[in-house]
């Protein structure tokens, strides 16, 4: 990739002195480390948003079937009946604690 642009920004003395010495300490220059961290901070914020935008998806299409009549609702008595049931079965299965 050609880099046919300048970037420029002002930092504090021993702010710059200290990074310049960690990227000589790793054998790497500089403004490649930046460039790393300014690709690692592009990525994660589009993975955020991305992620944000799934998340509203899934909100708003619950919201949608709360609304609507015709979405099959399972009562709150049979899901904890079955829970109970699931964790009974567990507790069956998981290993006796020594005392």
């Amino acid at each position: 990739m050609t880099k046919d642009a300048v970037f420029t920004m002002k930092v504090e003395a021993d702010l710059r002195a200290a990074f310049i010495a960690e990227a000589e300490a790793v054998h790497r220059p500089a403004s490649q480390l930046v460039r790393d961290y300014m690709r690692d901070f592009i990525t994660q914020r589009r993975a955020e948003r991305e992620h944000e935008a799934w998340f509203r998806a899934q909100v708003e299409e619950g919201a949608r079937q709360a609304d609507d009549p015709a979405v099959k609702r399972i009562p709150h008595e049979r899901v904890a009946d079955d829970w109970r049931r699931q964790r009974a079965a567990l507790v069956k299965k998981a290993p006796k604690a020594r005392g």
